[in-house]
Parts: structure tokens; C-alpha cells; sequence
């Protein structure tokens, strides 16, 4: 079994991570509103460094985006 960071999904989640902060206006030195710092979440987005569901849910409520609309957005097939 592929490990999930390698996979299509895990990539279009950090895509969707990335396009949120952006959108949200959050910098990535601004993780430090999680308690991370800035190299965490460059980390996170370039794939470099696995993202756990807790550590996730965190800067998702950083950017002010609700989990569950995140999730779905994630599970829609691109067409």
C-alpha cells in the first residue's frame, strides 16, 4: 500500500490547505497562531512533512475554514 503522501489525495489536500490560506490571508509565518512555526507549514504544503487530523483541524480553525466543508471540498471528484 502507497503511503498516503504520496498519493492524488494527499496532494490535492495540501493544494486545498494552501489555496485556503491564501484565500484566508494567513502567511505561513503567521502559523505561529497554532503554536507551529513557519518551516511547519511550508513543510506541510510542499509534502515534505506528514499532517495529522489534530494538526490539521488546528489550521483549518486558523484560517476560519470549517473542517467539514474542507472535507468535502477534498472529496469531490474534479471532473
Amino acid at each position: 500500500m502507497t503511503k498516503s503522501i504520496y498519493t492524488g489525495r494527499y496532494k490535492r489536500l495540501r493544494e486545498l490547505l494552501s489555496a485556503n490560506r491564501e484565500r484566508s490571508g494567513l502567511t505561513q509565518s503567521q502559523a505561529q497562531a497554532i503554536g507551529r512555526p513557519q518551516s511547519f507549514v511550508s513543510k506541510v504544503e510542499s509534502g515534505e512533512r506528514r499532517l495529522d487530523v489534530i494538526e490539521l483541524i488546528e489550521l483549518l480553525a486558523a484560517m476560519h475554514v470549517d473542517p467539514l466543508t474542507f472535507f468535502a471540498v477534498l472529496l469531490r471528484r474534479k471532473t
